[in-house]
């Protein structure tokens, strides 16, 4: 009996989370801009980018918003190869973009870059995406509405292309689940991650906090553990859901380099803030417990329906969502990348833990 009440409570509340997830994502986009256009200045810090920093230029150019509102600041930050030549040649004729060539950095990988990047802007507020990104057509229009509401840091959707290589899937899968969880979160009033493909702030904020000067633990965090200084400060921290807002990217080719960017990226999460830390920690702790729960089946079969109930509220979950995140996975594929997501998860987590950090 004790056995089956444990198993009760557990199946409940893992459910009623789920609920919580599922409503508080919103189904629609919000209304069209009809505000002021914000002055913003795009800061991209590029380490060995050749390959895509004229992919990015070229998108960037290509934004519907007034060409005398935003500026666009290149950061080639020691690169090896012609990231530097081959954004001037992109950038020729554009009087709003600039690229500067950084050797003597405040503080060190992409946060040094950064930072000197931001000290260049001219305009009040900052958005910060990647050399191997592509933003939506909205882009800059879905932050400067998040910053005519209020908001001092502000991130946006950030998915994967999707192909057919299991490495692929496997990053396309794992940003889907972090991100609902991570959009829920900032709904619910407690955000605790962006990601710097999309992520913008106002400068004054930025000073407010002493920049990257409380998040130097890792090297890694220019994203999140900005975000938690935001979060301690009290400051404002809003999310973009517009499907025009999306900033796409590829995911890594080769499992090592997926392996090496997600300990990067989870390392960060060690230095979260408590709330946090407990709040990742309870979750994860619950659906590894109902993932392996078929392991204890040989003291009780009961102990197989938390795995079922699970699969079925993981699949039902990421069918009605996915959309939302510019993703879609077949019924099968969720079943069998959600268990493989939980087991990465674990690897992350020890890879984080034992890797040397590195910035590129």
């Amino acid at each position: 009996m004790s056995i089956l009440i444990i198993l009760s409570i557990a199946i409940l509340t893992y459910s009623i989370l789920n609920l919580i997830l599922i409503f508080s994502i919103p189904r629609e986009d919000e209304k069209s801009f009809s505000g002021k256009l914000n002055p913003v200045s795009i800061i991209v810090a590029a380490k060995n980018e050749e390959q895509n920093i004229s992919r990015l230029i070229t998108s960037l150019k290509e934004l519907p918003y007034n060409k005398g509102l935003y500026e666009v600041i290149i950061i080639d930050d020691n690169s090896t190869d012609k990231t530097f030549d081959a954004a001037q040649k992109a950038i020729e004729g554009c009087t709003n973009f600039h690229i500067y060539k950084v050797h003597d950095k405040i503080f060190p990988a992409k946060k040094g870059a950064l930072a000197f990047g931001i000290s260049k802007a001219s305009n009040p507020y900052i958005i910060i995406t990647d050399a191997d990104c592509k933003p939506a057509k909205g882009w800059l229009h879905s932050f400067s509405q998040k910053f005519d509401e209020g908001f001092d840091f502000v991130f946006g959707i950030t998915p994967f292309y999707q192909n057919n290589l299991p490495v692929n899937k496997t990053a396309c899968f794992e940003n889907l689940r972090n991100s609902m969880l991570t959009f829920s979160a900032a709904q619910l009033g407690m955000p605790y991650c962006a990601s710097a493909r999309s992520f913008g702030f106002k400068k004054s904020s930025f000073e407010k906090i002493n920049g990257y000067s409380n998040t130097v633990e890792t090297l890694s965090g220019d994203d999140d553990l900005l975000l938690r200084e935001a979060v301690k400060n009290k400051l404002k921290v809003g999310a973009i859901f517009n499907s025009d807002s999306f900033v796409y990217s590829a995911s890594k080719q080769t499992w090592k380099e997926y392996f090496q960017q997600r300990s990067r990226h989870t390392k960060a999460s060690i230095y979260y803030l408590t709330r946090h830390k407990i709040f990742l920690g309870v979750w994860h702790t619950l659906n590894l417990a109902m993932l392996f729960s078929p392991l204890l089946c040989i003291v009780n079969m009961s102990f197989l329906f938390p795995f079922i109930f699970k699969i079925i509220i993981d699949s039902i979950t990421v069918l009605l969502i996915q959309k939302k995140f510019g993703y879609r996975f077949k019924l099968y594929e969720i079943i069998y990348l959600q268990i493989f997501y939980e087991i990465i998860l674990i690897l992350n987590f020890f890879n984080a833990v034992s890797r040397k950090d590195m910035w590129k």
